[in-house]
């Protein structure tokens, strides 16, 4: 089991049974699925500086990746570029959306990464909805349904 490298209010339970999906996933599945996960959470957070070739650029390398036509280097470097815009942004939650985004393209590098994607979009609902167990709850519910629909769609 994974455990949260960042400080979030969370369900346990629910991340639980996200990691158990996780185990079980294929590097391909990971990534596929955190590309809808932050796909998601740019959408929701809806701030022009979200909607940048940089961003756009990392989730074309995963794609890439995942069909054999792109390096691990390649998704390495790019996700460096969208982390140094997390890096300088100074709306914390556009910060953690680009956080998302980020790891989400580095799926493609480490698998872990699908993990803390998730973790990080739990913190824009942390940000977005404070004290709201509800709503990470439903962002929650969210995470391991899309999982298991990558996972069952091949």
């Amino acid at each position: 089991m994974t455990r949260a490298k960042i400080k979030i209010v969370d369900d346990a339970r629910l991340r639980e049974e996200l990691d158990r999906e996780y185990e079980t996933s294929s590097q391909v599945q990971l990534c596929r699925y955190a590309l809808l996960l932050a796909s998601r959470i740019l959408a929701m957070v809806n701030d022009p500086a979200l909607d940048n070739d940089t961003v756009k650029e990392g989730f074309l390398i995963n794609e890439q990746w995942q069909k054999g036509n792109a390096s691990v280097h390649d998704v390495r470097q790019v996700c460096f570029k969208i982390h140094q815009l997390a890096k300088t942004s100074e709306d914390m939650t556009v910060s953690t959306a680009l956080r998302v985004a980020g790891h989400a393209a580095a799926t493609a590098h480490m698998r872990e990464h699908a993990m803390v994607a998730s973790d990080y979009a739990v913190k824009v609902i942390n940000l977005l909805y404070p004290d709201r167990m509800d709503m990470v709850e439903t962002e929650r519910l969210w995470q391991i349904k899309q999982l298991k629909d990558v996972k069952t769609s091949g």
